[in-house]
């Protein structure tokens, strides 16, 4: 759907910031919702239209979405302070937006971004697909499973389409660059448990071209009965079809980086839980949520990440034609022209 007009939720992030310069590469009309005080210094130069408000606030919403026939919902919150602000924003904020679009007379085609963390791990190191039943084991991925089942709610009014990225990496990522920095600058890679645990990763660019597939070609949500265990169609996994451990992708960033050598250093969950324990003590004191903290304990413990891409192969023809070696040497090139590492 070239020429389209189209609303980016989140779209000040590094996420929603690549999905911007795919659809503007394309010739669509994009308007980006973002708050008073997001940083938009990217967003300019790309001659986007930017809408102000908050996925929070529901009166916000109706004029931005009234114009749109395609509607990318990035916006999320990944790290918080205190749990209910994952349940406001990931949850609650999906459903002011569904009903916002709902209230149109023709409600825009809408392309949510969930996470991996919605149906959980992988099990006994297989790939998940669309029909496995879900298993959250963090504060994130419920909020994020409620917004799904929120999407579906809407269903019969909306049509919607889910994508659940895992590891997402790129340009401009404020939280990759914690696993580039330490290599960069110490050559030591530090690996949850012991780094044998494999992960889906897509490039942000990639993860765009399989966002914008979605609301092309995409199979839309359907309500669905059978209660909020049951698994949904209208999903898809997003990934590159690479899967290295968390210890080889820490060697993978090395070569990026023009490193030789990196030493990887294995982390027993007892010393997580002391990272957690000391970043609690320090968020609060700087009253700004960090990565590693309790609930994400439960992620980085849980074994391999891994969701399929077989449907989105054969429904959407995406596929990633692109190197995640070559995709973490533009990610550890621009970090280091934009002076990050």
């Amino acid at each position: 759907m070239p020429d389209s007009k189209v609303l980016i939720t989140g779209a000040s992030g590094f996420i929603g910031w690549h999905l911007a310069q795919a659809l503007i590469a394309r010739g669509d009309e994009v308007a980006c919702l973002v708050r008073k005080t997001s940083n938009v210094d990217r967003l300019r130069p790309l001659g986007v239209r930017l809408v102000y408000g908050d996925v929070t606030d529901p009166a916000s919403l109706a004029p931005a979405v009234a114009a749109a026939n395609v509607v990318y919902h990035v916006a999320g919150c990944i790290m918080a302070l205190r749990r209910r602000q994952y349940d406001e924003v990931n949850h609650q904020g999906t459903r002011n937006l569904l009903a916002a679009c709902a209230a149109q007379t023709t409600p825009p085609v809408l392309v949510a971004v969930s996470s991996m963390a919605a149906v959980g791990p992988a099990v006994d190191g297989r790939p998940r697909t669309e029909t496995d039943h879900p298993v959250q084991v963090s504060s994130y991925g419920r909020s994020k499973r409620a917004a799904e089942l929120a999407a579906r709610e809407f269903a019969d009014r909306v049509p919607v389409t889910i994508v659940r990225p895992a590891m997402v990496m790129g340009e401009g990522d404020p939280v990759g660059i914690q696993l580039f920095r330490p290599i960069a600058r110490f050559g030591i890679h530090v690996v949850r448990c012991r780094g044998r645990e494999r992960q889906s990763v897509i490039h942000a660019a990639d993860l765009a071209q399989l966002l914008i597939a979605s609301a092309e070609r995409g199979v839309r949500l359907k309500p669905d009965e059978e209660g909020p265990a049951a698994p949904i169609a209208g999903c898809y996994f997003s990934d590159c079809d690479e899967h290295p451990s968390y210890a080889e992708l820490g060697r993978m960033v090395a070569v990026a980086l023009g490193r030789r050598r990196v030493l990887v250093m294995p982390t027993p969950p007892r010393t997580l839980g002391g990272i957690a324990a000391f970043n609690l003590v320090i968020s609060q004191i700087r009253r700004r949520p960090m990565y590693i903290n309790f609930d994400r304990l439960g992620e980085l413990t849980a074994g391999s990440w891994l969701g399929s891409t077989e449907a989105a192969r054969q429904q959407l023809g995406f596929s990633v034609d692109v190197s995640l070696a070559e995709r973490l040497r533009q990610t550890a090139e621009w970090y280091r022209q934009e002076g990050w590492v």
